[in-house]
């Protein structure tokens, strides 16, 4: 498994981590098989958000964590409408209880929301500061969030921006990824295989493209495809996997390397096409 250093922090991360978004519906002893057989194999960056299942997605993690705490790498999220400075330490607070842990890695602002970014930036610096998180970060910030945000607190303080990034939603690289590489700020790509059926099949042209590299490298497609996501110092991936089988395949990804010929047949299958607004969740 490939580590990077994350961001602001001085962690080093591994850059195939495990998500959780809809975890919580499922089977719970199978989710947690899942997320203890990913920290066996080195997936030690779990990312969850008081969103998810409304708590319930924290409250897996922290039953799959339990005995392991200092093995991993922590992340959550607050919502937006609690993003208030006395809101952001009430919820985390909160997920702190649901997650059995007395601090997060990394805390994150899930997307924009009515609170100014200082509250927000204050909540995380009373709790950076009472040890409660020991870094923070954003989600789904266009370049224009970020430029804010700079101006307000300036360099070497932004962990990471967790963004929407798959083979098909390339946009992140028309401006969002350079500026984090500019300013030293990690990108984590959230559903790296796309949502339900956007994966590439094998009798596509797309497909076939992966499955020919992924035959060189005695791997899977999906491999290829996360290989690809984190082909660079600066990027992270965090699929979810909700059985050991699956979290078994994600983490093959991580020592995966790709030629320079093969980025490029993947550039060309998978086009970054116009740049737009990010999508949001």
């Amino acid at each position: 498994m490939k580590y990077h250093r994350f961001g602001a922090t001085r962690h080093e991360v591994p850059v195939i981590g495990q998500g959780t978004w809809y975890i919580d519906t499922g089977i719970p002893d199978r989710a947690i098989a899942a997320i203890r057989r990913g920290l066996d194999l080195g997936m030690t960056h779990i990312d969850t958000a008081e969103m998810y299942g409304s708590g319930d997605a924290e409250e897996l993690v922290g039953r799959a964590i339990a005995g392991h705490r200092d093995e991993v790498f922590l992340v959550s999220k607050v919502l937006p409408e609690n993003a208030s400075i006395e809101g952001t330490v009430a919820a985390c607070e909160r997920s702190l209880y649901r997650l059995r842990t007395d601090r997060l890695d990394c805390y994150l602002l899930h997307w924009r929301g009515p609170y100014p970014l200082e509250d927000t930036v204050a909540g995380f610096e009373t709790l950076q500061r009472d040890g409660k998180i020991l870094s923070w970060g954003v989600s789904n910030f266009d370049v224009g969030d970020l430029d804010e945000l700079w101006s307000i607190v300036g360099p070497a303080r932004i962990a990471c921006n967790q963004v929407l990034y798959h083979l098909r939603e390339r946009s992140i690289e028309h401006a969002v990824l350079p500026w984090c590489e500019r300013h030293g700020v990690s990108v984590v790509g959230y559903s790296p295989f796309g949502h339900s059926g956007a994966f590439p099949g094998p009798h596509t042209s797309a497909g076939r493209v992966l499955s020919a590299i992924a035959a060189k490298h005695n791997a899977t497609p999906r491999q290829v495809a996360l290989a690809f996501l984190v082909r660079r110092p600066s990027l992270f991936t965090i699929p979810k996997a909700s059985s050991p089988e699956h979290v078994e395949e994600n983490a093959g990804a991580g020592d995966l390397r790709l030629n320079g010929r093969e980025l490029a047949m993947i550039d060309e299958a998978f086009p970054i096409g116009i740049r737009q607004r990010l999508p949001v969740l």
